[in-house]
């Protein structure tokens, strides 16, 4: 499996969409055409200016490239909480003539997303919602709909409410995409020698948790990337991951410190649902 590092944009982003691109028989032109896709996607006016000074932390453009998404698809984001990743994802599918689906609990894990739409529909109209994980009358993804599936650090917040929980998002996942399709990961990575006990807590997830996880619910691991990465972080904070920028939960104690460490070491794992 690869594993790498954040490397020039360009050459990133051009290289993946030549691994990822919807065709087998995709040209060359076909793949820089997806990596400028993406590229207008994460340059989009609509994106907050607070948002994308987090670019150098989260990556979007590789990330969103290593995951094969070009637009084209139809993506689920599970809980996206403020939109972060929705600004990046909802012009992506727009140019691109896929449907992009925000899942969450029902509705307040929507509101702040209904509330983007309500602001401004030309952005935003085209975004679909559903209750995630579904338990209702509420609307759902079909299943069997779905060709990617992307979450962004929220594994940890399945599991706050238990293993089941978690067994039973990674399920529904599991049936909400086609076969083939791709269920994307981005997560706060906990070190496999420190003690799993904190997942509990912490908002840091083991690497084999997150595959044991994925893996009873009929998933592939296909591949993974360093392209969140970070070795700046100790992972053993008192107030766990929160600790780290955007929230910075110690105030101004030790502020500098923590600022010059960075959001989070995350892991970023692709897994793929068998076509067979």
């Amino acid at each position: 499996m690869r594993h790498f590092r954040p490397v020039a944009i360009a050459a990133m982003l051009t290289a993946a969409a030549a691994c990822t691109a919807p065709s087998p028989n995709a040209t060359a032109t076909e793949a820089a055409a997806s990596a400028d896709a993406l590229a207008a996607a994460v340059a989009a006016p609509t994106r907050s200016a607070d948002n994308k000074l987090r670019d150098k932390y989260r990556h979007p453009a590789e990330t969103l490239a290593f995951f094969g998404v070009t637009g084209g698809e139809t993506v689920v984001e599970l809980w996206p909480g403020g939109g972060w990743y929705t600004e990046i994802l909802a012009p992506l599918t727009k140019a691109g003539g896929g449907t992009l689906y925000v899942a969450a609990p029902w509705e307040r894990g929507l509101n702040r997303i209904k509330e983007k739409q309500a602001a401004d529909a030309a952005a935003y109209g085209a975004v679909k919602f559903a209750e995630f994980p579904h338990a209702g009358d509420n609307p759902k993804v079909a299943d069997g709909s779905a060709d990617v599936v992307l979450t962004f650090r929220n594994v940890h917040n399945w599991r706050f409410g238990g293993t089941d929980n978690t067994a039973n998002a990674f399920q529904q996942i599991y049936a909400m995409l086609k076969p083939g399709g791709v269920l994307g990961v981005v997560e706060h990575r906990l070190p496999e020698d420190m003690d799993a006990a904190l997942e509990e807590k912490s908002g840091y997830m083991k690497r084999s948790s997150v595959i044991a996880f994925a893996e009873a619910a009929g998933f592939k691991l296909a591949d993974e990337s360093d392209i969140n990465a970070n070795p700046k972080d100790t992972h053993d904070y008192e107030k766990g991951v929160w600790t780290l920028p955007p929230v910075l939960r110690e105030g101004e104690r030790d502020r500098e410190k923590y600022l010059a460490i960075g959001e989070s070491d995350r892991m970023t794992l692709k897994f793929v649902k068998p076509a067979g």
